[in-house]
């Protein structure tokens, strides 16, 4: 018999934060990238928001700048970002994913998505409407208030 209460929201947080966190180390390994889980974050940053200054990067990373001058150094090491002279700030640069950066990061996200839609595949359809509207719930809940 299901319980018909609802978990304390510390309760469910936790399990939450467990679940997302294993699910965030599955799809890094299914993935089967090169790159470390920092350098796959700041490249799908600058993808997804770019070009940035390294500055608007560690802020969107969460990280201090040095931090991000060697996770940049890097991946332009490896050809997936390139910089280019801030035209509004000459002191600055701006980094934009190069073509071989977006091929690495399709080619993770279609394993990844790959990954996940065989495990869904698997599900009955109830499961998966309920996930789709898990989905909606956390993408509310984890949006970003302005100022955040």
């Amino acid at each position: 018999m299901q319980s018909t209460l609802s978990p304390s929201s510390s309760a469910l947080a936790s399990r939450l934060r467990l679940v997302i966190a294993r699910t965030a180390r599955r799809l890094r390994q299914e993935a089967g990238a090169d790159l470390s889980p920092s350098l796959s974050s700041a490249l799908a940053s600058i993808d997804r928001h770019g070009p940035l200054t390294p500055s608007e990067l560690a802020a969107r990373e969460g990280v201090r700048r040095p931090t991000v001058t060697r996770v940049l150094g890097r991946l332009q090491e490896s050809g997936l970002v390139v910089r280019t002279a801030d035209v509004n700030d000459g002191r600055s640069c701006l980094i934009a994913i190069s073509p071989a950066g977006h091929e690495v990061m399709e080619e993770l996200r279609t394993r990844k998505d790959a990954y996940l839609a065989r495990r869904l595949d698997d599900l009955t359809a109830e499961d998966r409407v309920a996930l789709d509207r898990a989905a909606g719930i956390l993408e509310r809940v984890l949006e970003e208030a302005p100022g955040e």
